[in-house]
């Protein structure tokens, strides 16, 4: 029985070595999404380090000169 006992040890500690690490990786605490990646998607024109055309200015600032009345 003691031989059988010394046989079985390296296979159960190689099965708790395994499941330990397989705890550990379905237990962590996850990453951030891949799609949350800084700089992935540019939707709008104007973010960070985009230099755009300046806006036009409203109609009502040039409505002062334009009045035919």
């Amino acid at each position: 029985m003691v031989i059988v006992a010394v046989l079985l040890l390296p296979g159960l500690g190689l099965l708790l070595f395994t499941m330990t690490c397989l705890e550990d990786r379905l237990f962590r605490d996850p990453g951030p999404p891949r799609h949350a990646r800084r700089g992935h998607l540019r939707l709008l024109p104007g973010g960070r380090g985009h230099h755009s055309r300046p806006r036009p200015e409203p109609a009502e600032a040039h409505a002062s000169g334009r009045d035919a009345a």
